[in-house]
Formats: C-alpha cells, sequence, structure tokens
C-alpha cells in the first residue's frame, strides 16, 4: 500500500509538512473516522446526512477554517493545513459528504474571502466557517459549463437592486446552500469581461431551488437554480463588477488542485480496498493477491498514486509560494482524477462478481470517482489549459 503522507512531517528541507501539520492531520482523521466514516453507509443508504447537525461540528473542530484569519473565526491563513483537511476528508467513506465540506469551505467561503469586503466576510465568513450558515459557488449551466464566458444568467441594475433572470446546474450545496456566489452577466454582449459575481441569500425573493439525482455522490444536494427575477440587494457585489471570469480563474486553480489532494486520498483508500479483499479472496486454492497478474497491478497502481502525489504536493508548494499556479494545479488534476476513477475500477475488478453488488463499498468508489474527470473543468479542458500554458 502506498506510503502515509505522515511520512514527510517535520523532515528538514521537505518544505510543506510541519510537526503541527502532523497534528492536525491526526486530529482531522480522528474526527473522521469517529463522526463520519461510522456513518457513511447509513447515510449512502438515506440519500443525505444531517447537515445541519455535522457542519456546525465541523465547524467546532476547525474544518473550515484553516485557510482563513482569526478575525473570521479561522486558525490560519494555512493552505497546507487545509490541503491536510480535505485529505483527510476524503477518507470519510462517503464522497458526497465530503463534497458538502469541501464545496463549502473551497468554494463558496473562499471566494467569500477573496472577493468580499470587510463587512461582506464578518457577515458570511465567519458564519461560515463556524459551520452555521452553509455556502455555495454558483457557475454551472444547463448549457455552459466548462465555458464559463458563455453562462447567460443575467443581472441588472434596478434602482438599490440587482434582478437576477437565469439558471444554473450541478451545484453542490446549492439546495442547502445560505449565501450562493452566483456568477451573472451584469453586461449583456461583452463575453467574458461582462460577467460578475453576486452573493445571494437563500431567502432571496425569486430564488428557488430543486435537488437532482445523480449517479455517485449520493449523499451531497446536488441542485438546479431557477432565479427569476431574483432581487438582491447591490451591495452583494463581490469584488469588481465585470470582472467575475477573471475572479473565477484565480479561484478555479484552488479548486482543482483541492479535487486533486482528494482524489490521491481517495485512490489511496480504494486500493486497500482492493488489497484486502484481494487478500481474501481465494480462487484455485490460494487467495487472489498471491497471483502474479494481481501483484503486478497493485503494484503498478500504488506507484501511480505516489507519482500523483508528488505532483499535486509539487502544485501546492507553487500556491503556497504565491506563483501562478495554474498549469501545475491542471496537470494535477487531470491526474490525479483520472487515476482515482481507474484504480477504483481495477479494486472493482478484483472483486470480481461482488463488485457489481451494492453490498459493497468498492461500487460506491467506482461511482464516486466518475465525477473527478468531470467536474471543477474536464479532463480534456485541462489538457487545454495545459498545452496553451506551452503557447501552443
Amino acid at each position: 500500500m502506498a506510503a502515509d503522507p505522515n511520512r514527510f512531517a517535520g523532515i528538514p528541507g521537505h518544505g510543506l509538512f510541519t510537526d503541527e501539520h502532523r497534528r492536525l492531520r491526526e486530529g482531522v482523521r480522528e474526527y473522521v473516522e469517529r463522526a463520519l466514516a461510522p456513518n457513511a453507509e447509513k447515510w449512502e443508504e438515506a440519500g443525505e446526512f444531517p447537515i445541519r447537525e455535522v457542519f456546525p461540528e465541523a465547524g467546532a473542530v476547525g474544518l473550515f477554517g484553516a485557510k482563513f484569519e482569526e478575525a473570521y473565526g479561522g486558525s490560519g491563513p494555512d493552505l497546507v493545513a487545509d490541503a491536510i483537511v480535505t485529505e483527510e476528508l476524503a477518507r470519510c467513506g462517503s464522497a458526497g459528504v465530503a463534497a458538502s465540506l469541501g464545496a463549502h469551505k473551497d468554494l463558496g467561503s473562499w471566494y467569500l474571502h477573496r472577493f468580499g469586503t470587510e463587512e461582506q466576510r464578518q457577515r458570511w465568513l465567519t458564519p461560515a466557517i463556524a459551520g452555521s450558515a452553509i455556502t455555495a459557488l454558483a457557475v454551472t449551466e444547463p448549457d455552459a459549463g466548462s465555458d464559463v464566458a458563455g453562462i447567460g444568467t443575467r443581472a441588472e441594475r434596478d434602482g438599490d437592486d440587482w434582478l437576477l433572470d437565469g439558471s444554473k446546474s450541478f451545484i453542490t450545496n446549492g439546495t442547502v446552500a445560505d449565501v450562493l456566489v452566483v456568477a451573472a452577466r451584469t453586461r449583456p454582449g461583452d463575453g467574458h469581461e461582462g460577467i460578475s459575481l453576486i452573493a445571494v441569500e437563500r431567502d432571496t425573493p425569486g430564488f428557488t431551488s430543486s435537488r437532482v439525482e445523480t449517479l455517485g455522490w449520493r449523499t451531497s444536494q446536488t441542485g438546479e437554480l431557477a432565479f427569476d427575477g431574483a432581487r438582491a440587494p447591490a451591495e452583494n457585489l463581490l469584488g469588481e463588477e465585470g470582472k467575475g471570469f477573471l475572479h473565477l480563474m484565480e479561484g478555479f486553480a484552488w479548486e482543482r488542485l483541492s479535487m486533486a489532494l482528494g482524489a490521491v486520498s481517495g485512490a489511496e483508500r480504494t486500493l486497500q480496498l482492493g488489497i484486502d479483499y484481494a487478500k481474501e479472496r481465494q480462487a484455485f486454492g490460494r487467495p487472489v493477491a498471491r497471483f502474479q497478474v494481481w501483484r503486478h497491478r497493485f503494484a503498478d497502481l500504488a506507484t501511480e498514486i505516489e507519482a500523483a502525489r508528488s505532483l499535486t504536493y509539487h502544485a501546492l508548494r507553487t500556491v503556497v509560494a504565491g506563483e501562478d499556479a495554474v498549469r501545475e494545479a491542471s496537470m494535477a488534476k487531470w491526474l490525479a482524477t483520472e487515476l482515482s476513477w481507474r484504480v477504483a475500477d481495477e479494486a472493482l475488478q478484483v472483486h470480481g462478481g461482488y463488485g457489481f453488488m451494492m453490498e459493497y463499498p468498492v461500487q460506491r468508489a467506482w461511482r464516486d470517482s466518475r465525477l473527478g474527470p468531470i467536474g471543477g473543468g474536464t479532463t480534456e479542458i485541462m489538457k487545454e489549459i495545459i498545452g496553451r500554458s506551452y503557447g501552443l
């Protein structure tokens, strides 16, 4: 099995983890193993989890505050600490739960912090870090996924308000968020320069949401949003008007890096599921794990996981150094999410017919991992970004 990432903690010259980070990892892992993982199967069967109970608990143990200053209830800013939280959440056994918690801290809250005013941060970010308010980022639309510049949701000024019309799709936390960061076109016809970010609160007149059924992430509240003359105060604008596209491009690097971190950690856990079962399953009088074909396959996957971890940590170092990490984050997201899906497919294969049965958790890992190469920018888009970064 791939080595524990804690092996780097406190090693001089590694430049990433410290003893404090090691202690943080132990604390987050303890919380995940105590409060989340034991309930994963029950929550998956129900298709939801008690989000209004879990979020305040997660906030109380500091899961949402690592990236943010103490002034807002955070414990940072420390991006490495936040990366550790992401890695450990991926081990909770329910990707939907991890996605809901992750989207809250890495999308909605992150944008509120980066582009919000001091008043907006105190109003929305502080309760978000405490877990008493849930956030979401609403960008994707039925006809505008990877093509962010093509979004059609409109926001027009009407006195002291914005009037929003349009729809969003595939929005994590979309049906439960108390505040959503919505990308809307405030200057029709201006392409990407006409997009702005506007905070929309749950009780905004003219705003409705509905949950959609998904193949994986079954506990995640994935929603479709509708804005029918939804009225938001003018002061809910985040960042500069017309600069929303640029703000999103800044935020996407961290979103993709977070997806890569979770994918590597998830792949490691899924590989262990496959190895454990291969040690137990008997064929031709011996455990499947003793057949060379599977020993070598597991060796291949474990090695690739370590390679993906190294690339992902390289991207993390780049971000922490304050350098442009668009290329590195895109590489990591592409490699790690595709690998996580392949690991799940191999782990399901070694289970044989039992891998196709709903009672075995490997089928959930297989379904959950499939979204990785799609969400947050498809693999094809990642390759396009990487290619363009070389002037191609």
